[in-house]
């Protein structure tokens, strides 16, 4: 770990002021997200106001090598946050200014620090909303850093697809922007999409520009229940197969639907179970519930349960947000471990069967769910984290999930990304391709201060840096 020069702290103290904290429950702070990771502090923490704050935080670190880790609400689930190498943690919460909106262009630019629950309070009053929602209130910083998704993915797509540009503090202190708001381009490379997803580890994202929808016109949201999973799975594709345009089609197993009722105080059936939710005009909805309420019926579908009222709807999808604190409160001082494999459609039937035989003999607390419009499931277990047998037999299915995923075509991770937890899986994903990931990466990032530890094996930037 490194320790910060008395030089380096009296100029950011000089700079910041009280914004600059060496405090030791500060630093426990912004050294650890949501999950079982272990924490690891930093040394100091600086709360940006602004891009120049952000950019001039980096020159002053990058002078004496010391790393910089960008830190939004600390809700990450794979490590992103630790400070494996001590350093800055650079706080954005501050930045959380709304820019500018066009209604006209359908898109809008904010600060890092806006989350996705405060920009769509300030949206609902013009008609338009962002669809992005994983369960957390994330930030837009954060979401981007970390290509997020969630449940509206299946229709919406995921941050790669509705991000337009960004502004990026890059490791020497400069600025750049990534592009421009027009919706398509042909000029040069496409630098957003390589911040995208980079978790900090090339750039700290300051600015992001994104698309907007309007409010849909209608809609309607409805649970059905199933005998077994391999028939809510076997409904769920063959929707995807149609193209019924659904906006949200999400499966929970009944261990986390009695999970959920305990945690959010309902009264939903346990059994296994998909909840759907129907954007557009009324004809449109109306074809789309009747389209899939036959393919339920033809899958051992009970009857759907509606809520169409917007409490409802917000109750039902609030609840399937806090499904990871629903399993995760089942114990006491437990911490939470999500998987978050994806798959292609195809094959995700036969994957959320053999996840079923692997927890069926698992001594730990654990639910399945996930967004099977898209292939994307994860399960949740509450482990202790002082209990290192519980850690080794939750990380060995985690392990055989994950390279049973890549094996039939898939991903370590759909939309959680790789942080310090799927490091070890990168290379069998993507190959030779990782040599290439270190090359742009230490082009970028040559002292390594940029969220060191993260996403690619040391031992590659290692043999890059002795290379060069």
């Amino acid at each position: 770990m490194s320790a910060l020069s008395s030089a380096l702290s009296e100029a950011l103290r000089n700079r910041f002021g009280e914004r600059f904290s060496t405090a030791q429950a500060l630093r426990e702070q912004h050294g650890r997200g949501e999950s079982h990771h272990t924490p690891a502090v930093p040394d100091a923490v600086v709360f940006a106001e602004s891009t120049d704050d952000v950019a001039e935080t980096v020159r002053l670190c990058a002078a004496e090598g010391v790393p910089v880790i960008a830190f939004g609400t600390g809700t990450s689930l794979e490590g992103h946050l630790t400070a494996v190498r001590g350093g800055v943690s650079v706080d954005l919460s501050r930045m959380s200014t709304i820019v500018r909106i066009s209604a006209e262009d359908l898109d809008c630019t904010v600060e890092a620090g806006v989350t996705r629950e405060q920009l769509n309070t300030h949206l609902r009053d013009i008609g338009l909303f962002f669809p992005i929602d994983p369960g957390a209130n994330a930030s837009i910083g954060g979401m981007a850093a970390t290509r997020a998704s969630g449940t509206n993915a299946v229709r919406y797509g995921t941050m790669r697809e509705n991000v337009l540009s960004l502004t990026v503090v890059l490791p020497n202190g400069q600025v750049i922007r990534t592009g421009g708001r027009a919706r398509k381009s042909s000029a040069g490379y496409d630098l957003t999409r390589l911040f995208v997803g980079s978790e900090g580890t090339l750039g700290i994202i300051t600015e992001v520009t994104l698309r907007l929808y309007g409010i849909p016109e209608t809609i309607s949201a409805a649970l059905c229940s199933f005998e077994s999973v391999e028939q809510a799975v076997a409904a769920a594709i063959a929707v995807v197969q149609l193209g019924i345009p659904v906006a949200r089609m999400e499966l929970m197993d009944r261990g986390l639907i009695e999970a959920v009722n305990a945690y959010s105080n309902l009264s939903l059936k346990i059994e296994d179970t998909l909840a759907f939710e129907f954007h557009g005009s009324p004809a449109g909805v109306k074809e789309q519930v009747e389209m899939v309420a036959a393919i339920v019926e033809d899958n051992g579908g009970r009857d759907f349960e509606w809520a169409n009222a917007p409490e409802d709807r917000n109750r039902l999808w609030k609840a399937r947000h806090n499904a990871f604190y629903a399993v995760v409160s089942q114990r006491a001082n437990a911490k939470g471990w999500s998987s978050d494999v994806c798959v292609p459609v195809s094959e995700l039937s036969g994957c959320i069967v053999r996840t079923r035989e692997l927890l069926r003999d698992c001594s730990v607390p654990a639910a399945i769910l996930g967004h099977v419009g898209d292939g994307n499931y994860h399960v949740v277990f509450a482990v202790d984290p002082a209990n290192q047998t519980e850690l080794d037999e939750v990380a060995a299915i985690n392990k055989k999930m994950v390279q049973h995923a890549i094996s039939v075509g898939g991903t370590c991770t759909g939309e959680h990304g790789v942080g310090t937890g799927k490091i070890a899986y990168l290379r069998q994903e993507h190959g030779d391709a990782v040599d290439l990931m270190a090359v742009i990466k230490n082009a970028i990032d040559p002292a390594g201060i940029m969220n060191p530890g993260k996403i690619l094996p040391s031992q590659d930037l290692r043999s890059r840096q002795e290379t060069h």
